[in-house]
């Protein structure tokens, strides 16, 4: 199912602004594909007629055509004549950019006198470094090079420094005006991911079976976007959300701005948005540029999780389009040895959870008798709603291992039909019984039937059977059946 794409609806013919004096809060909607909705309140001191306004509370990764200006409450009315967005932060290649054809001093390194020394000399900039990678020029004492000769000196009164990132504004009102608006923006920058940690007191089944867990979960966030943010708001959107890279648009009730009033933590709460689910932190969270913060949202203990082994032995190719018909007898013969455990849960109420699991990575730990806890394996989830199963691999056994071999493949091709046989043996070293779930991938044509086996199967879905057999401590269990085909 392709996801749904969120609309964004640009907003410039709005309220106004006039000179930046910053007041409120600040709240953040983080979506966990380099993507925020970053909201903030300016206050507005209007002059009628037109008036030009700044604010640096924006980010460097800002999208500019997805900023919307108002008053929230709608009460004032003025116009948005122009925006201008000024990204270019002051860095050392844009101040020599500025300086091209014009003489500035270089610190250089020259022998003096036999020694090593730092001078001031005069150097042309007749082409700085470029963004598309040009090599700088520069004339020393009458001559070109294609290197800086040092390091550059810039004076002290070079006009149009920007050291944050800056919205300009012209606005017209026709009255004088004093309110605070909201800005609110799209930006890049920021990211968030679920980490799950799953802890077994070593009490229930170490193989296969059923066993309580603890299972604590972690919403990590990080900011790049080039600017810190204090105090903020935070609520984390959870889904597959299309967006548009090129003319991102977002369709989004904007909340009202976030007072710096101190509340008693809450826990993590949720709710649907549209079609994803929106996670709300209930607290202010500073977020600094290039930092990356933790958030406890879920802790639960008592969650049953059943273990179970399961042998997958075919080595089959990617390519593999189901329900095609595939007679080369080479494919499928390719065997791996490997036993695979996985995990799984029902996420429900009646399991001690029930909200709805972002994606995110789930790792495994298991209580050793020394009461000391050992990581045994971690794998990914996808987001997984309210009585959704969650479904993990977590590595491979130790001391259970199987062996597929096929035993006869015959073609018919005036028929149309195919017939193969196998063999399939596993191995337990335990030193007590395992269950083991061996899945076969009857993938050589869509029409197939079992007309040969040696004990039951359950069909998985239209091209995959599972034989579930158990393995004595000590011992091997073999399972042999006969597949034929037809198209």
């Amino acid at each position: 199912m392709k996801p749904a794409i969120l609309c964004l609806f640009v907003v410039l013919s709005v309220p106004a602004l006039a000179q930046q004096n910053q007041a409120g809060g600040t709240a953040l909607t983080i979506y966990n594909t380099d993507l925020a909705v970053a909201r903030t309140t300016v206050s507005l001191n209007l002059k009628p007629g037109n008036n030009e306004v700044t604010t640096t509370n924006v980010t460097s990764q800002l999208e500019p055509d997805s900023v919307v200006l108002r008053d929230p409450t709608g009460h004032y009315k003025v116009q948005v004549v122009e925006q201008n967005y000024d990204a270019a932060i002051v860095t050392q290649n844009w101040m020599l950019q500025k300086y091209e054809g014009k003489t500035i001093n270089f610190e250089v390194s020259r022998f003096v006198d036999g020694k090593m020394s730092t001078v001031t000399e005069p150097v042309k900039i007749i082409r700085a470094p470029g963004i598309n990678g040009a090599e700088p020029l520069v004339e020393v004492n009458g001559t070109l090079e294609f290197m800086l000769p040092g390091r550059p000196l810039f004076p002290a009164n070079t006009e149009g420094l920007l050291l944050k990132p800056t919205l300009r504004w012209q606005i017209y009102s026709r009255e004088a005006e004093s309110f605070s608006a909201e800005l609110s923006y799209l930006t890049h920058g920021f990211d968030w991911h679920a980490t799950y940690n799953v802890v077994s007191s070593g009490a229930g089944a170490a193989d296969s079976g059923t066993e309580p867990v603890d299972v604590v979960g972690w919403v990590t966030m990080s900011n790049k976007s080039g600017t810190d943010f204090t105090d903020a708001r935070v609520k984390l959107m959870a889904g597959d959300v299309a967006v548009v890279r090129q003319q991102m648009v977002l369709y989004q009730r904007l909340a009202a701005p976030v007072g710096g009033v101190a509340q008693e933590p809450q826990s993590v709460t949720q709710k649907a948005f549209d079609d994803f689910h929106l996670y709300d932190l209930h607290r202010t969270v500073t977020l600094k540029n290039g930092e990356t913060k933790q958030v406890e949202f879920i802790r639960v203990a008592g969650v049953p999780v059943t273990r179970k082994y399961v042998y997958d032995g075919a080595e089959l190719p990617s390519y593999l389009a189901y329900g095609g018909q595939y007679t080369d007898g080479a494919i499928g013969v390719a065997s791996t040895k490997k036993v695979h455990i996985e995990l799984e849960f029902v996420n429900s109420k009646k399991n001690h959870l029930g909200m709805p699991l972002p994606a995110g990575r789930m790792r495994f730990y298991r209580t050793d008798s020394d009461g000391q806890m050992e990581f045994v394996g971690e794998s990914m989830i996808d987001h997984t709603p309210e009585d959704g199963k969650v479904e993990v691999s977590t590595g491979t056994v130790f001391d259970v291992t199987g062996e597929r071999k096929r035993m006869d493949f015959h073609v018919d091709y005036n028929g149309r039909t195919m017939d193969e046989s196998y063999l399939i043996a596993v191995k337990n070293a335990k030193d007590k019984p395992v269950r083991v779930d061996v899945l076969e991938h009857l993938f050589r044509a869509a029409n197939w039937d079992i007309v040969e086996k040696s004990t039951s199967f359950k069909k998985k879905d239209s091209s995959t059977v599972v034989f579930p057999i158990t393995v004595p401590a000590h011992g091997q269990q073999q399972i042999t059946y006969t597949v034929h085909y037809s198209w």
